[in-house]
């Protein structure tokens, strides 16, 4: 054996030790992280939100409460968003943004959010004179479009669901160690499809679809967790990604509407489905006020 191919087959040994080294300390650090994660103590700031309200003045309009995803924050409020939102409020509407999340007056992070703090602040805000607090929709995309189904499938008064690549399931806070739900409800957890070691390749390379798809093989976790869609006072519309590559929402929104037709659900249920990636559905907006002008807001007059 040549010198050169010993000092090889040496630099072979050492590479893998490291890598061995490195991931068990990797592992450690994570198993720390989950085991030290407070999951009794609901975050600070719990219930809180921060909402700001745009209405034209003259008479009382339908609300459409604007609720963004994983970025946290008030995104309906932004720069980025006030075409869109003008283009709602030219239509006869009022738009209420709310930022559940990420902002100063609310949690840190999407963690055990609390649907009645949420649903206190759309009522505050539904007793402005220039808002038809009979006539509520809201309109949320991904982890929004979860907390916007969550919300219609438990308070009555809230009239139509616009859904934007949304999830079928309560799923994990976005937290370093995921352990607890992502919303909860009377200050108690709801039943979520946990995170497993077995999604954590998946999450290291970014891999988010992998993730989601490794963690809803649990097929009685996705059970126990889903969101009764059935149970929505008014018209639903889900639009979904058929190459969603957050997370599966072409086959979610599937699932959900073959959950309504199963119940027998009275109101018009909708499926677009938008060719393209987790941000395409975001040029279909036009669609999503058609969907509105027709099943939500001629139904309040």
């Amino acid at each position: 054996m040549s010198k050169a191919s010993g000092k090889g087959r040496r630099f072979v040994k050492w590479t893998l030790g490291i890598v061995v080294v490195l991931a068990l300390l990797l592992a450690a650090y994570m198993w720390w992280v989950v085991e030290r994660f407070d999951t009794k103590t609901l975050p600070a700031r719990h219930g809180q939100v921060d909402v700001e309200l745009f209405a034209r003045e003259g008479g009382k309009h339908p609300l459409l409460v604007g609720l963004g995803g994983s970025e946290g924050g008030n995104p309906w409020a932004s720069e980025r968003w006030k075409r869109q939102r003008e283009r709602f409020l030219d239509r006869g509407y009022a738009l209420l943004a709310l930022g559940y999340f990420g902002t100063p007056n609310s949690p840190e992070h999407l963690d055990r959010i609390s649907l009645d703090g949420v649903h206190a602040a759309i009522m505050e805000a539904a007793q402005d004179p220039r808002v038809d607090g009979r006539c509520i929709a809201v309109i949320g995309g991904s982890r929004g479009a979860e907390l916007a189904l969550l919300l219609a499938s438990r308070y009555p008064d809230i009239r139509a669901v616009v859904a934007i690549v949304p999830g079928s399931a309560v799923f994990p806070a976005l937290t370093d160690a995921m352990t607890t739900p992502g919303f909860s409800f009377h200050d108690q957890p709801l039943p979520f499809v946990p995170m497993t070691w077995g999604a954590t390749p998946d999450l290291l390379v970014g891999n988010l679809r992998g993730a989601f798809e490794t963690i809803m093989r649990d097929k009685a976790a996705m059970q126990r967790a889903a969101i009764p869609v059935e149970k929505i006072n008014g018209p639903v519309q889900f639009v979904s990604a058929a190459q969603d590559e957050a997370w599966p929402s072409k086959e979610m929104s599937d699932a959900m509407m073959q959950r309504l037709k199963t119940h027998g659900f009275r109101h018009a249920a909708e499926h677009l489905v938008v060719q393209g990636g987790h941000a395409e559905p975001l040029d279909e907006f036009p669609k999503m006020e058609a969907f509105l002008d027709t099943q939500f807001k001629q139904a309040c007059r």
